[in-house]
């Protein structure tokens, strides 16, 4: 489907169109969540299975967002090129082709091919993460760009909850705790779900907005006044440090997932690895709960203000667990999860907002910052090998910080422009509104040069508009 057929914005879209629009794409999230959830259990069956080391299990995560740093600029500037569509049908192919060669890489035993599929698998999720994020950010009101994508990225977390499930039931128990059998053919059905979505998405008409539909719609909005006044994408400095804020937080995320299970195992509290993948579950369920309930809570309340709030929540109770012993870890771990809900959708909403021309290359950007789940894990399975799994949750600490420091940044820079409020508001209304309360300022003393008149006694002032 070529961009230029349908170059249009949300709004001039019927609702039945929207609707259908939005709900297929949502379908999307769905595959890399099942993916995502595998792959942390991964981590601690493979240590079982070839009796590797915690630091080189983390080579799972290494590869799969290596591939988001490797790919996603590429995957921007494809989309750009040639619509989200195709790039859609791009990274479900990468997808499928990359869990079903989990199949000889299982039958050979080689630890070496899992890393080189999860590879694949990455840069196809990359793609599709790239397509359906900026998607569904502009599939409607900037307003509620982050309720959009908390609600669709939800059923991503009801994926990674259904992944370690399955992996405790067959991954850890009798001899699957030691073979790689049940890991070929769960990789089997997901790579025939990829292979089905590319085909409905390949009969089904998805409505192509354009890169130069939004730019004229953020004119005519009165954000800017010309294609020009957007500026060059490396004066973005919101989209920009977005992506060091993205960057920070997945790796922090990804690091207290990837360890989930040897945390529990070493809390000394009678857990073991079955148990520890189930209750890995009910953390992404947790996780996924927040999500919804962080639905809610957007339609009220302004998205960097509660970044802000989580960024803080995050921070604090993952220095709880990597202090706290035993079961007072395990429940701050919990909590962790819930408080990490909404951070992603609202990065990536918050970063590529009112960008314009340059929309699904800002994607690609923050996309590209799923990346910092390839170095937080290793770091974190160094200190884990050195010292204890709960110290090393040190590592994640860091990035909950950075992340929280974009956060606030947004607020005092929004509160400076249109004051503080704990409220969720139309930007574009703001600026509308700005602009119709121009008042008139009295012209600065240096300005200000009095005429032959005034010197002789007229002292009236002249006014000039702000």
């Amino acid at each position: 489907m070529a961009v230029t057929q349908a170059g249009i914005t949300s709004s001039e879209l019927t609702f039945s169109r929207w609707l259908f629009s939005f709900l297929l794409v949502t379908t999307l999230f769905f595959t890399w969540g099942f993916a995502y959830g595998l792959l942390d259990v991964l981590n601690a069956h493979f240590q079982q299975v070839f009796g590797i080391s915690k630091l080189q299990s983390t080579l799972l995560q290494l590869a799969y967002f290596g591939a988001y740093l490797v790919f996603s600029p590429f995957a921007g500037i494809f989309m750009r090129r040639y619509g989200y569509k195709k790039g859609i049908h791009l990274g479900l192919s990468l997808y499928s082709l990359g869990a079903i060669f989990f199949w000889p890489s299982a039958k050979f035993e080689r630890y070496g091919g899992f890393v080189g599929c999860t590879f694949v698998i990455g840069c196809g999720l990359s793609c599709l993460e790239v397509a359906a994020n900026s998607y569904i950010t502009v599939l409607g009101s900037p307003q509620y760009a982050a309720m959009r994508l908390n609600f669709s990225q939800g059923f991503q977390g009801v994926a990674s909850f259904a992944g370690p499930l399955i992996a405790s039931s067959y991954f850890f128990r009798g001899k699957n705790a030691t073979t790689l059998d049940t890991v070929q053919w769960v990789y089997l059905a997901v790579a025939g779900l990829g292979l089905v979505l590319n085909i409905l998405f390949f009969f089904c008409h998805l409505p192509e907005i354009t890169e130069e539909a939004l730019t004229k719609e953020i004119i005519e909005a009165g954000i800017v006044s010309a294609p020009e006044d957007i500026g060059p994408f490396y004066k973005q400095y919101r989209c920009i440090f977005g992506w060091v804020a993205q960057t920070s937080y997945v790796g922090a995320q990804v690091a207290v997932a990837a360890f989930v299970v040897n945390y529990l195992v070493d809390q000394g509290v009678g857990i073991d690895h079955s148990k520890a993948s189930l209750m890995l579950s009910f953390c992404q369920l947790t996780f996924t709960g927040g999500r919804f309930v962080g639905v809610v809570i957007l339609r009220w309340v302004d998205p960097a203000l509660l970044l802000s709030i989580y960024g803080f929540m995050c921070t604090t109770f993952c220095l709880a667990v990597a202090l706290a012993p035993r079961l007072g870890g395990v429940g701050c771990l919990y909590l962790l999860f819930f408080f990490e809900s909404i951070c992603y959708p609202c990065i990536f909403t918050l970063g590529t907002k009112n960008l314009g021309a340059h929309t699904k290359r800002g994607s690609g950007l923050i996309v590209m910052g799923v990346g910092g789940g390839a170095w937080f894990p290793p770091a974190q399975g160094g200190l884990a090998d050195q010292s204890t799994t709960r110290h090393s949750y040190l590592v994640p600490f860091a990035g909950y910080v950075a992340m929280t420091i974009y956060a606030v940044g947004l607020v005092v820079d929004q509160s400076v422009k249109y004051g503080f409020t704990w409220r969720n508001r139309d930007e574009r209304t703001l600026v509308v509104k700005q602009a119709s309360n121009t008042v008139p300022t009295p012209l600065a003393d240096e300005d200000y040069k009095k005429t032959e008149d005034e010197q002789k006694g007229d002292t009236s002032v002249d006014y000039k508009e702000v």
